[in-house]
């Protein structure tokens, strides 16, 4: 039987918003927890069994529900389910939902209004939708990878941060959300094919737009953005921790060079590449004369562009966050806290991580309890 819904009403600016989601990895999972930050009613549908640990941040502000997609009585009640919801989101390789009978054709024919969301790496068709790949993969092919890293040294994979939750969960939520303006006027929903490769592709536009333009050098570390210029990297630190530094514009370099004492013949060096050596060495010497603290007291808070280089750890104590409550804290699990922010309607996290399931009936009665008190 499950346990009881939450009985929480929901916050945020997707409040009423009806959403089932079928269980998977990355950056679908993501995607929903965004949503379901958002306000935004989030199911997930998982096969039975399947376990939720108190510390899965990812699935946090959903309900449960299990079902055996292969059962026919099993896949009735999921039908059911997506009968009265808004947003459909599955991350299955190409043609699985169509196999179980949950292809969109299908719930469009009892569901016209419902956007259906895929998410994958490779998209829904083109020689790779088949493979199998994660995060590293898909931005390998989009020229991410290859970007990304020191200059003599392999490609750096990024965490899953450009490919999986940029490239791929932002621009399923972006495509979802446009495609529900759209069937407001129209009353008809569509799918969303959210690939990650193209999310990638599109995240490289600057990249793109450098090289259309001739400054962009197809060489790691060399370019202003990836740790080739002095200017925007980090740098060791008397203590061995490390601290960041960005100052594009010409009065902020200024500024910094005046903080640190950069030696005079050094200051117009900026924009002049053959010099570039000689600076970094210079931005070496300098950090290396006293700790991350000692730094952070001198330039943190000014115009130099500084930051301490912190672990994820170390940030959760940070000032500017702490004050900003970009993290919180829900049963002793640290995790941050929904992004963005609105004015009027505060997004917040639903409800605690998924602990048991619960029925589809409930989730059913729950929602039409809800649209009752709305007027829906």
């Amino acid at each position: 039987m499950g346990t009881k819904m939450n009985a929480r009403a929901p916050r945020g600016p997707l409040a009423g918003l009806r959403v089932v989601e079928f269980a998977g990895i990355g950056p679908g999972p993501f995607a929903c927890m965004l949503l379901s930050d958002m306000g935004a009613d989030v199911v997930r549908v998982q096969r039975p069994g399947e376990r939720n640990g108190a510390t899965d941040i990812i699935k946090r502000g959903r309900h449960i529900v299990e079902a055996d997609l292969k059962d026919p009585a099993a896949r009735e009640r999921v039908l059911r389910l997506l009968d009265e919801a808004d947003v459909l989101v599955e991350g299955f390789r190409p043609g699985v939902m169509e196999r179980l009978g949950l292809g969109p054709q299908t719930v469009a024919g009892r569901n016209p209004r419902l956007v259906y969301g895929r998410m994958t790496g490779w998209g829904q068709d083109g020689p790779l939708a088949e493979a199998a790949g994660h995060d590293i993969n898909y931005i390998s092919i989009a020229g991410a990878l290859d970007a990304i890293g020191p200059a003599g040294a392999p490609p750096a994979p990024p965490l899953n941060l450009v490919g999986d939750y940029g490239g791929g969960s932002l621009y399923l939520v972006t495509g979802i959300l446009a495609a529900l303006y759209e069937a407001r006027a129209s009353g008809r929903g569509q799918v969303v094919d959210a690939a990650i490769c193209d999310g990638t592709l599109s995240l490289m536009s600057l990249v793109y737009q450098q090289w259309a333009g001739g400054t962009h050098v197809f060489e790691r570390g060399a370019n202003v953005l990836d740790g080739g210029a002095p200017y925007y990297r980090a740098y060791r630190t008397a203590d061995e921790r490390y601290v960041s530094i960005g100052p594009i514009e010409p009065q902020f370099f200024a500024l910094l060079c005046e903080r640190l004492g950069v030696a005079s013949e050094l200051r117009d060096a900026q924009a002049d590449r053959s010099r570039w050596p000689a600076l970094a060495a210079e931005f070496e010497r300098l950090f290396r004369t006293r700790t991350r603290a000692d730094w952070v007291q001198m330039l943190e808070g000014s115009d130099a562009c500084f930051a301490p280089v912190l672990s994820a750890q170390e940030a959760v104590e940070h000032p500017h966050l702490r004050a900003r409550g970009a993290l919180v804290e829900i049963d002793g699990v640290v995790q941050p806290a929904p992004s963005p922010r609105f004015s009027r309607t505060a997004s917040a996290i639903q409800q605690d991580l998924p602990r048991a399931p619960v029925s589809i009936d409930d989730v059913l009665q729950g929602w039409r309890l809800a649209a009752q008190a709305a007027g829906r």
